[in-house]
């Protein structure tokens, strides 16, 4: 099945949404992605919660370009080995191929909306997370998969 090109809005909890595994813990939701519409440039958008104590590993993505604003919490970004803070209202833009992590230094949740370009990091989220639903209580944290490196190399990741 194919996604149309057609406008839409997401609301609050209607999307699709993936419980994320250590060390970042939280839970990723996906707004935009190419299973939902066809953008005319190729991307994928969503919002990213890591919980306190916790770290998006230091990673990079292939041909891929990033964006990240940061809605709340506190955190590093560190971005090829120089430390930024984060914090509401912060932008960090990533380029392709340069390694980048981010901690959440503070005491509650570490919130920031992504955008991928030209997207794919909704294949990445849904085949290393565990499914979401509205109202769910927040699981046990659980490993990564054991065939994470082999989830990287076919999706969006650095190979």
């Amino acid at each position: 099945m194919t996604a149309e090109r057609k406008s839409f809005a997401v609301q609050p909890n209607e999307c699709e949404s993936y419980w994320q595994p250590v060390p970042a813990n939280g839970f990723v939701e996906v707004h935009v992605s190419r299973h939902r519409t066809q953008t005319l440039t190729p991307f994928e958008s969503g919002i990213q919660e890591v919980a306190p104590g916790s770290f998006v590993r230091e990673h990079a993505h292939n041909e891929h370009e990033e964006l990240i604003l940061v809605i709340e919490g506190e955190g590093v970004a560190d971005l090829e080995g120089e430390p930024h803070r984060m914090q509401a209202g912060t932008t960090l833009y990533l380029h392709a191929e340069e390694k980048h992590k981010f901690t959440n230094t503070g005491d509650g949740p570490l919130r920031f909306f992504w955008v991928l370009m030209p997207g794919g990091l909704s294949d990445f989220f849904k085949a290393i997370g565990r499914a979401r639903e509205p109202g769910q209580p927040e699981p046990t944290p659980f490993p990564r998969p054991t065939d994470v490196e082999q989830i990287e190399r076919d999706t969006v990741f650095v190979r």
